[in-house]
């Protein structure tokens, strides 16, 4: 099967041939210095990929002029990353690029006959010689070639341990897509809440007028003529649903909020130079919600500490008690027997030790809690936080770590003129990478 961008194969075979000759008077790639017990790993991979050699290492390899066919097996090689970390890192196979269109490929022997591999535009390729039969050797390469990259997982990990705690690292940032999804619900909320009102003033009126058919009812019932069904139905008005469905989706908004809060306190603190290292990323992931607030922002701050007091209070009340099964996490699953009846048991924490008080089911304002979420939300992008919006909401881009140490971050966040001109020109660069436009 050949590729439809021939005009691609052609200048990409001569580019390979003027610089694999170039590169055969040159040294043999530094490989990867992995830790001692790991050497045992690079053994064993290469091992597994045999007969699969770097083309400079065979002597029976077959000239480097040829024309190359994009082969079918190629499409299931494992992912570009694992193969490059595999061949050229661990294993010290020669890779050449960037050319257009192109991040790196190289140039392999599988019994006397070279294959490329490489990383284009359009996908991972495995390319062959022309004029062979290529789709069997090629799935066989790729067989190997799994094999390799399955064995050499230990090094993978390491690789990626190393690149954690030297802060080599950018951290995804999906901000603005959490934040869609509590705007959403917010949305749906407010919109269902402005229904409540003028529906229960209805159901008042209605109840009303139903007193004399209640008699009605009460004595067909007497009479078996009336069922408890038609009783209740009797009651029974969309405010009651609708209530229900506007507290069902106040507390998704509150979920879907206090979610994206979790992951923007780390952008935001990384933005602010608060947090710069790989080490302290991986801990702050694995912190509480309250453990991040007070990273981004400062709670010594009085109004900050008013924000702060009103989300806690909302997360213990409604978020935790719901999703610990509606059990909560203070003894709200109890009640206790007395002769007046079973009585909910609350653990009261304001006390100096901890006791259980008498009292009655959490009381909660739906539109407070909003109400108090969107004045921190508008507190949070303001003054000289407010740059940081334009980087983690209006762009997709990750948060590169050691632009937190160079100085790159802390120019960026001077004004919001200053970070959208940064932000405009990082996703150009970022475009032109994802395009392969050297």
């Amino acid at each position: 099967m050949t590729d439809n961008s021939d005009n691609f194969i052609e200048e990409f075979t001569r580019f390979l041939n003027d610089r694999l000759e170039a590169q055969k008077r040159r040294e043999l790639q530094q490989r990867l210095v992995v830790p001692p017990e790991l050497e045992t790993v690079r053994e064993m991979a290469r091992r597994a990929i045999s007969p699969i050699k770097s083309a400079d290492d065979g002597d029976q390899a077959e000239p480097s002029s040829f024309r190359m066919v994009r082969t079918v097996a190629g499409d299931k090689l494992p992912p570009h990353y694992l193969i490059y970390f595999l061949l050229v890192d661990v294993l010290g196979f020669r890779s050449v690029g960037p050319y257009e269109k192109m991040a790196w490929s190289l140039t392999i022997d599988f019994e006397g006959v070279r294959y490329t591999i490489a990383h284009v535009k359009s996908g991972l390729r495995l390319f062959a010689q022309d004029g062979k039969e290529w789709e069997k050797p090629a799935r066989r390469i790729v067989g190997l070639i799994h094999r390799g990259v399955s064995l050499a997982t230990p090094i993978f990990r390491w690789m990626a341990k190393d690149a954690v705690f030297a802060s080599r690292i950018n951290v995804r940032n999906v901000g603005r897509k959490l934040f869609e999804r509590y705007t959403f619900f917010r949305d749906i909320f407010r919109a269902t809440a402005a229904k409540v009102r003028p529906l229960k003033d209805t159901h008042e009126a209605e109840l009303r007028q139903r007193q004399f058919a209640f008699h009605l009812y009460s004595t067909r019932l007497n009479r078996n003529t009336a069922s408890l069904s038609e009783l209740s139905a009797l009651f029974t008005h969309s405010w009651l649903k609708v209530s229900k469905d506007t507290s069902w989706l106040a507390l998704a908004a509150i979920e879907a909020f206090f979610g994206w809060t979790e992951h923007v306190f780390i952008h935001l603190a990384i933005l602010q130079g608060r947090i710069t290292t790989g080490a302290e990323v991986d801990v702050m992931i694995e912190a509480n919600w309250g453990t991040k607030f007070k990273k981004a922002l400062d709670v010594d701050d009085k109004v900050t500490k008013k924000h702060f007091n009103k989300l806690v209070a909302i997360r213990r009340q409604l978020r935790n008690f719901m999703s610990h099964g509606a059990f909560g996490k203070e003894g709200e699953a109890f009640s206790f027997h007395s002769r007046a009846g079973a009585v909910p048991v609350a653990f009261d924490r304001r006390r100096a030790r901890p006791q259980f008080s008498l009292s009655p089911e959490l009381a909660f304002d739906d539109a407070e809690a909003i109400k108090a979420i969107e004045e921190f939300i508008s507190f949070m992008w303001s003054g000289t936080r407010e740059p940081a919006r334009i980087y983690i909401h209006e762009s997709d881009l990750p948060l590169v770590l050691p632009h937190a140490t160079d100085g790159t971050y802390m120019a960026a966040m001077a004004s919001v003129q200053t970070m959208t001109e940064y932000v405009d020109h990082t996703v150009k660069e970022w475009d032109r990478a994802a395009n392969m436009d050297w």
